[in-house]
């Protein structure tokens, strides 16, 4: 269970989350929509621990962040939950100078001290599930952003998370390979897996995503089933929203 209660973040005078409060129960999905400047990136840095909070609670599979802690104690705690939280950024961030096993095994022997041979070997059936199996001694620079995008994901998902964040997973994607990535993503859910997708795509987070969180102006204004938000809105500001993004 990945439980947020009362998340404030503050830079400076400025309060860019107010009070965010959600659930995400395991092996589901939960959509993040709202327009840019709504405070989604935040709230995403703030889930994986490189923003540091300034109120409420994150709880991640036993890991709990909140104030009042000592700058010791909540270094501990964000270290624990980066090793229970993965992330695919916009932006991949692959190491160009690894090939893609490389890249995938990089951090279960360095972080995770996993034997090289046993994560090479997670690394190629992580791989096959993303369908890039033959690609396994490539680098990223050989590969398209789509192909890239599933390197990302199956390095995140070899640190074997509790909740998997993505960011913006279909803003490079033609629509062929949006509905193949919301397969792929629907394949991890059903094998256990809980994630977070913050996207502008409606369409696809209708397919993927079992809850719909929508924010404005750093308040989370509705969330609740992913087809009772998009499809029968009960606030105002979500109706005009959704209107716009159509």
């Amino acid at each position: 269970m990945i439980r947020v209660t009362d998340l404030r973040k503050r830079f400076g005078d400025s309060e860019i989350l107010k009070g965010i409060s959600f659930e995400v129960p395991p092996q589901t999905v939960l959509g993040v929509i709202g327009a840019s400047g709504s405070g989604k990136t935040t709230l995403l840095r703030c889930l994986n621990g490189l923003e540091t909070i300034s109120g409420g609670t994150i709880e991640c599979d036993n890991v709990r962040l909140e104030i009042g802690m000592s700058h010791a104690d909540y270094r501990r705690r964000v270290k624990d939950l980066r090793l229970k939280v993965g992330t695919v950024f916009q932006h991949f961030y692959l190491f160009p100078h690894l090939s893609v096993v490389g890249n995938i095994i990089e951090a279960p022997t360095h972080v995770l001290h996993a034997p090289k041979n046993k994560a090479e070997t997670e690394a190629y059936e992580l791989l096959e599930s993303v369908g890039l199996k033959q690609a396994a001694r490539r680098y990223p620079g050989s590969l398209s952003g789509g192909e890239q995008q599933r390197v990302a994901i199956a390095r995140a998902l070899a640190m074997h998370p509790a909740l998997l964040l993505l960011d913006e997973p279909t803003s490079a994607l033609d629509p062929r390979r949006i509905n193949s990535l919301r397969t792929l993503l629907r394949t991890f859910v059903d094998g256990g897996q809980t994630m977070i997708i913050i996207s502008h795509s409606m369409g696809f987070l209708g397919g993927v995503s079992d809850h719909i969180l929508y924010m404005e102006g750093g308040v989370a204004v509705e969330y609740g089933p992913a087809e009772e938000v998009l499809n029968s809105p009960k606030d105002d500001r979500t109706k005009d929203f959704l209107k716009q993004a159509e």
